[in-house]
């Protein structure tokens, strides 16, 4: 009798389970119990997408774009993305230095893929995206990890970066606005830490600004904006967060000629060319004034105000005020060693699995974006959904002694 193969690649067991989509699964799994469980896992805008972009894929379905698509996207889409950059960020790309992709979070690992091997080091200022450093193991590369606290308002110094790169850094990663922090990086910050990159040219940076237009600052600046480092930076973006479109499954970078070159060759083999419908919509959606999106931007600066208070009133949870994105990323180690019962808080995954199974609201530890003390908490969910939330999580803390 032969022993079945059933195991799996050591490329796959390099990989964690991405912590949001787990802890959205167990939600579901306490659902299909029949419990009610309000999650503010994911970062999915609770809009629907604008009629106009619907409209502009049924048109797309009259007009066959049906076919199979050129690998970096259609080229009157790419020709609008460069209108887009130019026109909200400052940025000078030609169609051929734009590659679209099935999801921003494609953009990225096809970036990191295309552009590190194993010895290379990759930076992640933290609290980085859950992805991130699963992508860079994914290529076999080093995260290098800088940490940040609340006090920083997680963001990170020239300092910090100085003393992490070495000769074998090959990368950086980061975000502004950032998920999961909602931090932004302002101009002159961008510039700081810009005086620093500069001096490293092997070094190519990752700018991921899908949440450009849920900034509640007074303007988004773009790192690739900034002269002396932008032929070295590939910014990514999309249409999931600003305009709900987030299972149209469209993102986008412009980058370097030879880097769009690159992704686009290992995109070719991967998935080709993003879905034809959903380009045809997000094609609407970037040429759209980005004042389409004040009114549901409005909508989440006032859940974050609702957040901030809310959460201020739970005992051990510390809060800052996000200046981007939707999440709330509250510091919580001062409730570590209470317990509940049979049941310890030694760190943010136990409070987070605590916090599903005793109150039934789904979070995520932060221990998953690099910052162990923290917990982050989506504000993209109705207001009645807030009010249950943090009521439920204000009563489940209140039970820890």
């Amino acid at each position: 009798m032969t022993q079945e193969n059933n195991q799996v690649s050591a490329f796959l067991n390099r990989l964690s389970e991405s912590a949001t989509l787990a802890m959205t699964r167990k939600s579901r799994e306490l659902q299909a119990k029949g419990i009610d469980v309000v999650n503010l896992s994911l970062g999915e805008p609770d809009f629907e997408t604008p009629d106009f972009i619907k409209g502009a894929a049924k048109e797309g379905i009259d007009q066959n774009f049906t076919h199979y698509m050129p690998v970096p996207g259609y080229q009157d889409f790419r020709e609008s993305i460069c209108k887009k950059f130019k026109r909200d960020n400052g940025l000078e790309f030609t169609p051929d230095q734009i590659v679209v992709s099935t999801g921003a979070k494609q953009s990225i690992v096809n970036i990191v893929l295309a552009t590190v091997s194993e010895g290379d080091e990759v930076i992640l200022p933290a609290p980085y995206w859950v992805s991130y450093i699963e992508m860079v193991k994914m290529a076999g590369a080093t995260p290098v990890v800088i940490s940040t606290d609340i006090a920083a308002d997680y963001k990170i110094t020239p300092a910090q970066l100085a003393d992490a790169i070495t000769e074998c850094t090959k990368l950086m990663i980061f975000s502004s606005p950032c998920n999961p922090s909602g931090s932004v990086y302002s101009e002159a910050e961008l510039n700081a830490l810009a005086d620093v990159m500069v001096d490293h040219p092997q070094m190519t940076i990752v700018s991921d600004e899908i949440y450009e237009h849920i900034n509640y600052t007074t303007a988004h600046c773009s790192l690739g904006s900034i002269e002396k480092i932008k032929d070295r930076v590939a910014t990514v973006n999309g249409v999931s967060k600003a305009f709900a479109m987030t299972g149209w499954r469209i993102g986008y970078m412009g980058a370097p000629l030879w880097l769009a070159n690159a992704c686009s060759k290992l995109q070719g083999q991967f998935t080709s060319g993003a879905s034809g419908i959903s380009q045809r919509a997000a094609k609407a959606a970037v040429e759209a004034s980005p004042s389409v999106t004040d009114d549901m931007k409005a909508q989440f600066e006032k859940r974050r105000g609702f957040m901030k208070t809310a959460l201020e009133a739970i005992p051990g949870f510390e809060v800052n005020e996000p200046e981007g994105a939707f999440y709330m990323f509250p510091k919580i180690s001062s409730l570590f060693g209470k317990k509940f019962q049979d049941t310890v808080i030694a760190n943010s995954d136990d409070l987070a699995e605590y916090i599903l199974t005793e109150g039934h609201v789904a979070t995520v530890s932060g221990a998953a974006f690099g910052s162990p003390d923290c917990l982050r908490i989506s504000y993209a969910a109705s207001m009645s959904d807030l009010e249950k939330a943090t009521e439920r999580i204000l009563n489940a803390i209140s039970k820890l002694s």
